[in-house]
C-alpha cells in the first residue's frame, strides 16, 4: 500500500488518538529506520524511547524466532520458563525482591496505586482508616488510565476525563518544604518519576528524592518511583533513582523492556508484596513467555556488550554538543538530562515546532515535547558519528527556523559560524 492508500485507510477506520507525521515506515536497521521509498531515518526516538537495542539486533531475532515457535502465550494459570528468570534479572539490578509482569507501563503505575492502598490497609492499626492518600509531582505523567491519569498533573491529559480517582494531591517538583507541607499520616504513598520525560526531560534532585525517601519511612507510607522511560540503563546506570543513593518501595518500568514487544514491571519489596494475595490483582497477556523471551535477551545484551558505560560515554559527548550548539543559538534556553535521555529547550513553541518538522524533512527524527521542547531518546548504539551529523542538520535547521521567525543571530554566535 502506499502512503495516501494508507492515509485514507486510517482516516475512515481508527480513531483519531495520533497526529501521525506524513511517513509510512517499513523497516529499520541498527539506528535507522526506512520508509516506503527506501530512505533512511537517523532515529534519535527510538518509538519514544522502546528500541533500545536499536532495529534488528541479532540477539533480539536470536530469541524471538524461536521462541515463537515454540510458545507464544500462555496464561497465568499456569507456569513457563521465563518469568522467573526476567524477575531474577529484574530484582538484581534494581535492589528490590518481587515483580508483576504487565503488558504496559500505565498498567505497572496502576498495579503500584492498588499495592499502595492494599499495603496501607493490611497495615492500619487498632482499626484506625488506613492511610489512602497519594502525593504526585506538578509536571508529572504517569499514564493514560484512570488512575495514571489522576496522578498526572498536566491538565490537557486530565480534563477531558475528569472526576478522576480521588485522593491525589500535587507537589511542587523538587520543592523540598512543599512536600513536607503535604505530608501526613493519611499518606500512603508517593509517586516520582526520576526523570519527569512528558514535561520535557526534567530531573528530580537528589535532595527532593532523598527527602520524599526519609518521609515516606517516617510516616510508613510506600515511595514509587517511575522509570518507565528513564529506566533500564537509558542514562548510564540501569536505573536512575541509583545516581541518588535511594532504594523506593515499588518501582515501574516497561519502555525498552521486551525491545517492542508489550512488557511492563513493578517490582516490589517483600514487604509490599506481601499485601496482595491471589486474585487481588492480575493480567491476561502480561508476562507472557514471548515478551518475557525477548526482555531476558534485551538486559542481557545491555550487560554484555557494556552498553551501560557506552550509554553514559555517548549520552555525554551528546550534552555536551548541544550544550554548544546553545553557545551558538540564543533560542536554546537550556540543556537537560542524562545519559541517553536528553532535551533542549527553545523559546517558543513555533520555533520548536519549525525546527522539529526541519529536522524530520532532513531525515532526522526527534521528538518534540511540551511544546517547547526538543527531546532525544535514542537507541543505546548510538555512536558519536551518528550525533555529529544531527548536531550539524540542527544547528542548519535552527539557523534556518530562526531566520524564518526573524530572530536575530547574536554576534557570538555568527563568530563561530
Amino acid at each position: 500500500m502506499s502512503l495516501a492508500s494508507v492515509m485514507r485507510a486510517e482516516a475512515a477506520l481508527l480513531v483519531p488518538t495520533y497526529d501521525r507525521y506524513k511517513v509510512l515506515l517499513r523497516k529499520g536497521r541498527g539506528v535507522y529506520v526506512y520508509d516506503d521509498a527506501g530512505r533512511a531515518y537517523l532515529d534519535l526516538l527510538s518509538g519514544i524511547g522502546v528500541n533500545a537495542l536499536g532495529y534488528g539486533h541479532p540477539a533480539i531475532r536470536k530469541a524471538l524466532l524461536p521462541q515463537a515457535d515454540k510458545l507464544i502465550h500462555v496464561s497465568n494459570f499456569f507456569y513457563h520458563d521465563y518469568q522467573a528468570e526476567l524477575a531474577k534479572r529484574l530484582t538484581r539490578l534494581s535492589g528490590l525482591d518481587r515483580a508483576f509482569f504487565s503488558n504496559s507501563g500505565t498498567e505497572a503505575w496502576e498495579a503500584a496505586l492498588k499495592f499502595a492502598r492494599a499495603h496501607a490497609r493490611t497495615h492500619s492499626k487498632n482499626g484506625a482508616h488506613p492511610a489512602w492518600r497519594i502525593l504526585a509531582l506538578e509536571d508529572s505523567f504517569h499514564g493514560r488510565t484512570f488512575g495514571s491519569l489522576s496522578t498526572t498533573a498536566t491538565a490537557k491529559y486530565r480534563e477531558p476525563f475528569e472526576p478522576l480517582v480521588p485522593g491525589v494531591r500535587f507537589v511542587r517538583a523538587n520543592d523540598v518544604r512543599d512536600l513536607e507541607r503535604k505530608f501526613d499520616p493519611t499518606v500512603c504513598a508517593v509517586g516520582i518519576e526520576t526523570i519527569q520525560g512528558e514535561s520535557g526531560v526534567k530531573p528530580v534532585t537528589r535532595e527532593f528524592l532523598q527527602a520524599a525517601r526519609g518521609l515516606a519511612t517516617r510516616y510508613g507510607a510506600l515511595l514509587i518511583i517511575d522509570e518507565i522511560q528513564c529506566g533500564l540503563g537509558r542514562t548510564g546506570r540501569w536505573f536512575a533513582y541509583q545516581h541518588h543513593g535511594i532504594l523506593p518501595d515499588m518501582l515501574t518500568v516497561a519502555k525498552p523492556l521486551a525491545a517492542g514487544l508489550p512488557l511492563g514491571a513493578l517490582l516490589t519489596t517483600d514487604a509490599v508484596s506481601r499485601s496482595i494475595k491471589p486474585g487481588m490483582h492480575g493480567t491476561t497477556f502480561g508476562g507472557g513467555p514471548l515478551a518475557c523471551a525477548v526482555a531476558i535477551a534485551v538486559i542481557d545484551t545491555i550487560e554484555r556488550e557494556g552498553l551501560l558505560e557506552h550509554v553514559g560515554e555517548v549520552g555525554e559527548y551528546f550534552r555536551q554538543q548541544l550544550l554548544e550548539l546553545q553557545d551558538r543559538h540564543d533560542s536554546i534556553l537550556e540543556v537537560r538530562g542524562c545519559g541517553l535521555m536528553l532535551a533542549a529547550e527553545l523559546d517558543s513553541a513555533d520555533l520548536a515546532k519549525a525546527v522539529h518538522l526541519g529536522m524530520l524533512k532532513r531525515r532526522i527524527i526527534l521528538n518534540r515535547t511540551h511544546d517547547t521542547v526538543l527531546r532525544f531518546l535514542p537507541p543505546f548504539i548510538l555512536e558519536r558519528k551518528h550525533v555529529d551529523h544531527a548536531i550539524e542538520t540542527l544547528d542548519a535547521v535552527m539557523t534556518s527556523a530562526e531566520k524564518s521567525a526573524k530572530i536575530p543571530v547574536p554576534s557570538h554566535a555568527r563568530s563561530k559560524q
